[in-house]
């Protein structure tokens, strides 16, 4: 069954929701209601390694304490490996991605080597390997047991997308960390080479939600600025695989005493922890503000 407005809420279960994924959530369920669409609820579990069940029933429960509904059974990446793994086989069969086995070590190495400066997505993109290797050799080390990951060629994705590569863009109805919006052109090139897949996964964060938003019919994305750059990769992945582009809209964040934003790897305050210091919902949303 599809929605005139369908959109998801999309959190990972690798720790405990703090205030800044209660306002995402608000932002995505309450949108939803109010365009008479559905948001639904994804747990994006691919980090097998930092994914834990606890984390995801506290989700849930969190959830339900701040009013949310969701249509159930929800759907949880973990079990959906294959559909991620046939994904990226239609690039391999392409020849869109190639095996990287550089460590993180050399990779920093390779970008102060190069000068490779911070692009405007805020990060040091990854150009490319200088070498192009064979696939006998890539096989070998591969076979060997060195460990890789799947990396998304832009050169060969240019050549393969040919004079649609400079209509790629996608619509941003909210509004970017520097205030982008309207019809964005795509710059895949400021996040470089991407991975698609990790060592020990068939899967990475671009991947995965771009190829479920596509599965779910989604069809607005509200998320949190923090990943407005990510965009541009998801609109190229969407050409590729002839994936409808989503209307996007970015929201502000909830910032810290510090002014950075809130985060669960830096110890933000859980939900869990206001609700058992006595705080209502409402609360919630009264002391803190998005930026």
């Amino acid at each position: 069954m599809s929605s005139l407005f369908r959109t998801r809420f999309a959190p990972s279960p690798t720790g405990y929701l703090h205030v800044g994924h209660a306002f995402a959530a608000r932002e995505a369920f309450d949108t939803a209601r109010d365009g008479n669409g559905e948001c639904l609820l994804r747990i994006e579990d691919t980090d097998t390694t930092r994914c834990r069940p606890e984390y995801e029933a506290a989700i849930l429960h969190d959830l339900n304490w701040l009013g949310f509904e969701w249509t159930t059974p929800f759907r949880r990446q973990s079990e959906h490996f294959a559909d991620y793994q046939a994904a990226l086989d239609r690039l391999i069969g392409l020849g869109l991605v190639y095996r990287c086995f550089l460590s993180r070590r050399e990779l920093a190495e390779r970008f102060e080597r190069d000068g490779i400066a911070v692009s405007p997505a805020g990060e040091r993109a990854y150009p490319g390997p200088e070498r192009i290797m064979s696939n006998d050799e890539a096989e070998a080390r591969a076979a060997s047991g060195e460990a890789a990951n799947w990396r998304l060629s832009l050169s060969r994705c240019r050549d393969h997308l040919a004079a649609d590569w400079d209509q790629l863009g996608f619509e941003e109805t909210g509004k970017g960390p520097n205030g982008e919006a309207g019809w964005i052109s795509a710059r895949p090139e400021w996040l470089g080479d991407v991975i698609l897949a990790r060592k020990d996964t068939p899967t990475s964060y671009h991947l995965s939600a771009c190829h479920d938003d596509a599965e779910q019919g989604i069809t607005h994305i509200i998320r949190g600025a923090d990943v407005f750059h990510s965009t541009h990769i998801h609109v190229l992945l969407q050409a590729l695989f002839s994936w409808p582009v989503p209307v996007y809209r970015h929201h502000g964040l909830v910032m810290g005493a510090d002014g950075c934003k809130l985060s669960k790897s830096d110890h933000a305050k859980s939900l869990r922890a206001l609700r058992q210091e006595g705080l209502k919902p409402s609360q919630i949303f009264q002391n803190w503000t998005l930026s």
